[in-house]
């Protein structure tokens, strides 16, 4: 496995081994002792799934208490997570990246980081563990398109949830 530093500290992008041949691709998508000996000890405690036609905008979400490692089982996407915790130095950048099943990337996203993600392909299946069970009294949503952050996004008219349509655009610190 190969860890890729991001513009946020602790945030990883990590780069998992693939055996290919003529059957096929396989992939160790999580061993804890091999994330350990890379100091990513993180206790995982569920792990959810979703599934998204093209042109499906999901987040920004998060909370302040939660690490996410997630991942492409099938399709591509272009992943955006944004720092927002007030005190940090990268407060309100943002970093995108592509991930898909052909790469098999994972992204690590640290607690006070929104994640969102746009479906490049129809019928993505995005993969995520998480180390706290999911509560959506302490999350919080923020618009895809919120003037403060200027996110580059490759589409125009994303389709939405009813929680990202209505989502609150953020103050300024």
């Amino acid at each position: 496995m190969i860890i890729h530093d991001t513009k946020f500290e602790k945030a990883k992008l990590l780069e998992i081994p693939i055996f290919r041949d003529f059957r096929g691709d396989y992939v160790e998508t999580f061993n804890n002792n091999i994330y350990k000996s890379l100091d990513v000890n993180v206790p995982f405690v569920q792990d959810s799934f979703s599934t998204s036609r093209k042109d499906v905008l999901r987040g920004f979400h998060g909370d302040n208490e939660t690490w996410k490692l997630i991942q492409v089982v099938s399709g591509e996407v272009y992943e955006v997570i944004v720092d927002l915790n007030m005190d940090s130095p990268t407060y309100l950048e943002w970093q995108a990246f592509h991930i898909s099943e052909r790469n098999r990337y994972q992204l690590l996203i640290p607690p006070g980081f929104g994640n969102a993600m746009l479906a490049l392909t129809d019928n993505v299946v995005y993969y995520y563990k998480q180390t706290t069970f999911y509560d959506r009294s302490k999350q919080f949503t923020i618009p895809w398109d919120d003037p403060t952050l200027k996110v580059y996004w490759p589409i125009s008219k994303p389709i939405l949830s009813m929680r990202d349509a209505t989502a609150q655009c953020l103050k300024r610190k």
